[in-house]
């Protein structure tokens, strides 16, 4: 079977709810009533933290998808003072975060133990407005949530191919001007910065899913110990130092193309590798020339940089059964399901929805109580579902 993206389709139910005149969607959709809706109608568990499991109301998979948002909308007002990324969150936070992480992750292991049968990932996207404001889809939520989403594989393998041209695809493969002209230096980068030892460098080969050929030229790295390490403190430390390698990176990089020769961005977390590698290399340095230029004579492309670097980051199970964690700059309107090839088409079909309902909830009720037994939030009472 030739690997290539795919594309399926997932029902939901329509939600209820009218956006108030004046507003675009978006707006509403990631606003603090809307919120409330999510709380009322599709939260499973909160906790002091403020951290909130919900069901996604549209979903990518009605096998299993769930999320976890940091919903600091009632205690930080301003949706630019909100933390959109788990280098920003307080360690007390962060910690029970990476419990809930755990946690589900471990049921998911459990629940879907052959990799043949399913597809499981985890992982968050960057949710702040690094792209013009005027765009389509930019997300005023500015609130760092994640997925845990699991397909059937035999889904995925009857779905139709995706449109390899679908500029979601694009992201970290070929078409990528970063890939294209700077892998070995962003590759250099990530060796000489991160001091890691239970995450150990994948190969392109061991990182793909073969049905879709996916991730595609991106450093990947497999958990050594499995589902085991990522129950270990050390674990989330090393996934926390992937993602700052990687904002240095594309700080560094759009700091140089903003300004010729610009000084090393303040609060960098691996000074030594952004002088010694980034700073000093020439495919980096024209590479951000090339960009620059670009944007000096071309209005629509300097609008469409995101100038602070956004990010989508995984961890994945492969074909052969290893947890492999990766991490991918975020274009406009990728899904992070997309990061694995796999292109999730979205329709409003209540009755193919609620034949589904029954087991999906049954399985996120069970996460929800295993998360309360451990002490990590209280259930929420919904329409749906009693508190627990």
């Amino acid at each position: 079977m030739t690997s290539q993206p795919r594309e399926i389709t997932t029902p939901y139910r329509p939600i209820p709810l009218e956006v108030p005149e004046g507003m675009a969607p978006n707006e509403f959709f990631n606003s603090t009533e809307n919120l409330e809706d999510l709380v009322h109608n599709n939260g499973l568990l909160t906790n002091p933290e403020h951290l909130l499991l919900y069901r996604k109301a549209l979903g990518h998979s009605n096998e299993f998808d769930c999320s976890i948002i940091y919903n600091t909308s009632k205690v930080i007002l301003d949706p630019l003072g909100r933390p959109v990324r788990r280098t920003q969150v307080p360690p007390n936070v962060r910690q029970v975060w990476n419990r809930m992480n755990q946690v589900i992750l471990d049921y998911m292991v459990e629940q879907y133990p052959d990799p043949g049968r399913h597809l499981i990932l985890a992982g968050e996207a960057s949710l702040d407005a690094t792209w013009p404001l005027t765009s389509r889809g930019v997300p005023s939520i500015r609130m760092l949530h994640n997925h845990f989403i699991t397909f059937d594989m035999d889904q995925l393998r009857n779905a139709p191919v995706a449109d390899a041209d679908d500029p979601n695809l694009t992201d970290g493969g070929q078409h990528s001007l970063f890939q294209a002209y700077m892998r070995d230096v962003y590759r250099e980068f990530f060796d000489r910065a991160l001091d890691l030892s239970i995450l150990r460098p994948a190969s392109a080969g061991a990182s793909c899913i073969h049905l879709t050929g996916y991730p595609q030229g991106l450093p990947s790295w497999e958990i050594d110990g499995g589902i085991d390490a990522v129950r270990e403190v050390r674990f989330w430390k090393e996934y926390d130092a992937i993602l700052q390698g990687f904002l240095d990176f594309y700080r560094t990089f759009f700091s140089q193309v903003s300004t010729r020769n610009a000084p090393m961005p303040r609060d960098i977390y691996y000074p030594d590798a952004v002088e010694n590698v980034l700073l000093f290399d020439n495919a980096f340095l024209k590479t951000a020339k090339k960009v620059r230029d670009h944007c000096m004579r071309d209005a629509r492309y300097a609008n469409a940089i995101r100038w602070q670097p956004a990010f989508k980051q995984i961890i994945y199970r492969n074909d052969a059964g290893r947890l492999i964690v990766t991490i991918s700059q975020n274009s406009i309107g990728n899904a992070i399901t997309e990061l694995l090839g796999v292109v999730v088409k979205r329709v409003p079909d209540a009755t193919a929805y609620e034949a589904r309902e029954p087991a999906l909830l049954e399985r996120l009720l069970e996460v929800r109580r295993r998360l309360v037994e451990v002490d990590l939030g209280e259930g929420i009472e919904t329409p749906y579902w009693g508190a627990g």
